[in-house]
């Protein structure tokens, strides 16, 4: 209840909305006693965090529903996801900040997102968000990495980032430039045979596009991979084709 409040921070969620979210698979006698225990337990941790006394609790009963009254801004499910915004936005121009921003962000972190919120759609739909962004931090803080010089960092984060996503194609990609820039040149096309290999084995497709044209420019050592676009966007065309 408290997680499905914290997700809509400052807006009421009626009754039956949260119900739904935690109770939905079981029959209920009586929704609102239910939920006001539910109310109860919360307020007996809420309030003695906060400070709040009994009449100024920061979890009100409104209307329909409950309202958890605070900041958006106070919830770090929210602080993260804007921490992560505004750090993509400072890749391209300020890596060196986006780094620190990213890193922020991350760092608000304590394990899976939502643990043991339960099986509502809310919160499942909230954790798959979260679970999603945070890949996407790391993308963006290894590329800061490798904007910045931090080469040799960034083939210790990615390493470990391949061995928990073992088919996420862009990790494999980071850490291909990351090897060639440290001169590990056959190591980062021996990374991309492994996972041609593993992408065949297990789900019968080749890598992409995007992907072979960072074997086919290792390849050949293209001068660009030491530039800074070689970190960013796709870019259009190569200049050989993967034989």
């Amino acid at each position: 209840m408290l997680a499905t409040l914290a997700l809509e921070a400052g807006r009421a969620i009626s009754h039956v909305d949260l119900a739904d979210e935690l109770w939905s698979d079981q029959p209920l006698g009586n929704v609102r006693n239910a939920l006001q225990a539910q109310a109860t337990r919360i307020r007996r941790v809420l309030d003695g965090k906060t400070g709040q006394g009994p009449g100024r609790t920061v979890l009100r009963a409104v209307g329909n529903g409950y309202l958890l009254d605070i900041p958006p801004e106070n919830v770090d499910g929210n602080r993260f996801l804007d921490l992560a915004a505004r750090g993509a936005a400072l890749l391209h121009c300020q890596p060196d900040c986006a780094l620190k921003m990213l890193q922020e962000a991350l760092a608000l972190w304590r394990g899976p997102a939502l643990l043991d919120a339960g099986d509502g759609l809310r919160c499942r739909s909230a954790a798959t968000l979260f679970d999603e962004r945070r890949l996407t931090v790391w993308e963006d803080i290894v590329g800061a990495r490798l904007a910045v010089g931090e080469n040799r960092q960034a083939i210790v984060d990615l390493s470990q980032l391949v061995a928990h996503h073992p088919l996420h194609e862009r990790f494999y990609e980071q850490l291909m430039l990351a090897l060639y820039r440290v001169g590990r040149h056959s190591d980062a096309l021996d990374l991309y045979h492994r996972l041609r290999a593993r992408l065949d084995e297990e789900l019968g497709l080749q890598p992409s596009e995007r992907l072979k044209r960072r074997y086919a420019d290792i390849l050949c050592q293209d001068p660009s991979l030491e530039s800074s676009a070689a970190v960013w966007a796709d870019r259009v065309g190569s200049r050989i084709a993967v034989r």
